[in-house]
């Protein structure tokens, strides 16, 4: 199983920027579609980006396009989501999550659903207040 971290998450006013990190040690990102996803308390988890290896695809939350960026570094072992433009109802905790790059799973999904996405982060706070 991959053990998956997230880090860079705080607190940030509105219109602020963030830049969340996900990463993973003793195995290698870069065969592994990764995801974005965030959950507030007393609400379903939603799909926020992904992003396949070697970029060939990305997708968004339309509530987050043109705002969230996401990317990777395969030397760094790490993926990216560079928040901009934050706004209060961004406030959730954001995990990141993976699954391998096969034949048959080939795209990337705001699906959250456990069988897209088999490895989870624990996730990691992100507050926009003024």
């Amino acid at each position: 199983q991959l053990q998956l971290v997230e880090s860079g998450g705080g607190l940030v006013q509105p219109g602020g920027s963030l830049r969340l990190s996900c990463t993973t040690s003793g195995s290698s990102l870069d065969d592994y579609i990764v995801g974005w996803f965030r959950q507030v308390p007393g609400k379903e988890r939603e799909g926020v980006s992904c992003i396949t290896p070697s970029r060939t695809m990305t997708d968004y939350a339309d509530s987050v396009k043109g705002r969230f960026t996401t990317s990777r570094d395969d030397v760094k072992n790490t993926v990216y989501l560079q928040m901009n433009s934050l706004k209060l109802e961004d406030t959730a905790v954001y995990y990141c999550a993976a699954v391998p790059l096969t034949p048959f799973r080939t795209i990337c999904t705001l699906d959250p659903g456990q069988m897209w996405y088999p490895d989870w982060g624990q996730g990691i706070q992100v507050t926009v207040s003024t």
